[in-house]
């Protein structure tokens, strides 16, 4: 008598269990603080780039364990790093990110915001009190994440919502931070190599053109043309720079719903 029946329903259960450890939206498993604290090590030890090897004996740490994978892994979905080659590289917002940047609350914020999830969280509950932890766990399901790590995709959020300002400390809503503008020239200001063809550092002109502090951090965000953008990446870009343009232009109850997709044939 066949058991065909009966090895797929094995086949049906194996699919369903990979299902349950595996998200479908990506977050990190380690939160903002931590991977700031990987941006700063970098900086306070070897200025922009150094081995991996070398970034886990400082952080008193393996850098084949899986505590500070989990951190590097966070700290590059964050925006703060690159690695390759065996190598870890601060990026533009990694420098902008650490503590006397004088870019470093902006900065935190399009960090937080540079997580899919995190982001998707943040449009759906702006403005509004964030509901119980169960309730949140429920809603990031819904979203992609498996029920097995949506307790732990729930910690590193609301660790990196606090870390970033995102938890008014006053009416306890889930807000985006207010930045002030700072002066030109006030506070110490960390050396940064530039990036890009215009320039570098504060001689790029974006803190001339009057604009909300996080979309220049955004437009510092932008490589040059010899490093090249792909796709994928830049419609990350494009996607988050809207969103902040609407936070910060349009009215209440006149949202500006934009749509920013990478074309199939492009993407290949």
């Amino acid at each position: 008598m066949s058991d065909n029946g009966n090895n797929g329903t094995a086949a049906a259960q194996t699919a369903e269990e990979r299902k349950r450890f595996r998200s479908e939206i990506e977050f990190p498993y380690s939160d903002l603080e931590s991977a700031v604290e990987i941006a700063q090590t970098i900086h306070s030890k070897a200025g922009t780039s150094c081995e991996i090897d070398e970034l886990a004996a400082w952080m008193g740490q393996t850098a084949t364990g899986g505590t500070f994978r989990t951190r590097l892994g966070a700290a590059r979905m964050f925006g703060l790093i690159e690695t390759g080659q065996g190598r870890a590289t601060l990026t533009q917002p990694g420098r902008d990110v650490l503590d006397n940047s004088g870019n470093e609350r902006a900065a935190r914020v399009m960090a937080f915001l540079n997580v899919e999830l995190f982001r998707v969280m943040y449009d759906q509950y702006k403005g509004n009190s964030l509901p119980p932890p169960p309730a949140i766990e429920r809603q990031m399901e819904q979203l992609g994440v498996s029920p097995k790590q949506k307790e732990r995709a729930r910690q590193t959020f609301m660790k990196s919502a606090q870390y970033a300002g995102f938890i008014d400390p006053t009416t306890g809503r889930f807000v985006k931070p207010g930045i002030a503008r700072k002066d030109e020239g006030s506070g110490p200001k960390i050396q940064q190599e530039p990036e890009r063809g215009s320039g570098g550092g504060g001689g790029d002109g974006t803190d001339e053109l009057g604009l909300d502090p996080l979309l220049i951090a955004l437009l510092k965000k932008m490589p040059s043309p010899e490093k090249g953008w792909p796709g994928p990446a830049r419609v990350r870009w494009f996607r988050t720079f809207a969103m902040n343009v609407s936070q910060i232009y349009d009215g209440d109850g006149e949202a500006v719903e934009m749509k920013i997709e990478l074309e199939k044939d492009a993407a290949n």
